[in-house]
Formats: C-alpha cells, structure tokens, sequence
C-alpha cells in the first residue's frame, strides 16, 4: 500500500464524520499533509464515484455514499495502488543459475497471492468500521 491510499483513507473518514462540503486546505491539515496533494488524491476517487467536488471559494468534497457502503479495497483501486509490490528482483535472466533466474517468477507469484488476500479483507472493511473504531468511546467528532 502506499501514501494515496492511507491519505484517501484518511480524507474519507474524515469526511464521513463532517457531513458538510470539507475544503482541500480542512482535509489537509487534518491528515498532516498539503493541499495540493489533497486534490490530487480527491481527483481520484471522484473519478471513482465516491466523493462529489464543488469548485470555488465556498467548494469542497462530499461522501456521495454512506460510510457503511464504501469498503478500503474500493479505495485501493480508486487510488490505483496494489496492496502488496514487491519493490526488487534478486537475480537475473541472463545467467545460467536456475534459482537466479527463477526466483523472480516465484516471488511474483507469492506478491499475487498476498494481493488477492489483502483485496478480500481490505473488501471486509468499511469506512464505517474504522469510523466506529476511532470514535468509539469518544465525544469529539471535531477537526
């Protein structure tokens, strides 16, 4: 997973428990990043049909779904980021060596395995869910 998808996330959540148009610069501060970074996220999951934007000084984002309906593996492909990716390659084509030119075959095929696993229970878990976790026992919905 990467940074999109925990900002997505994050904003989505947030969202959720603030039932108001919610500007770029609000969902900034709240999740500890920039503006700009924030449109770029919320760009994608308006394509995605999950948020709704309203330009101009008085704009924002709005959940166009309830929290309950809106599952993290969604987010994920919305975002366009696999859950696991393997970042290197040991070994190489070119040599002769079967354990060198095999293993990135197998471990590509161990990375799949695991995304398929990660994508069914990130299915599991609703922004509902992490909303009832965060709040649970707390009186402040508030930035």
């Amino acid at each position: 997973m990467n940074g999109e998808f925990t900002t997505a996330v994050h904003a989505l959540v947030f969202l959720a428990n603030h039932p108001r148009l919610v500007s770029s610069e609000e969902l900034a501060r709240n999740v500890c990043t920039n503006p700009a970074r924030i449109r770029k996220i919320m760009g994608k999951l308006r394509k995605a049909y999950l948020i709704t934007t309203k330009e101009g000084v008085n704009g924002g984002y709005l959940l166009l779904e309830t929290q309950d309906k809106i599952n993290l593996c969604t987010i994920l492909d919305a975002v366009g980021a696999p859950a696991v990716k393997a970042g290197w390659h040991s070994g190489g084509g070119d040599l002769t060596c079967l354990i060198s030119t095999g293993m990135a075959k197998v471990m590509d095929g161990i990375t799949e395995d695991l995304n398929q696993l990660c994508r069914k229970r990130l299915a599991q878990i609703t922004i509902q869910n992490l909303s009832d976790k965060i709040l649970k026992n707390r009186n402040c919905k508030g930035a």
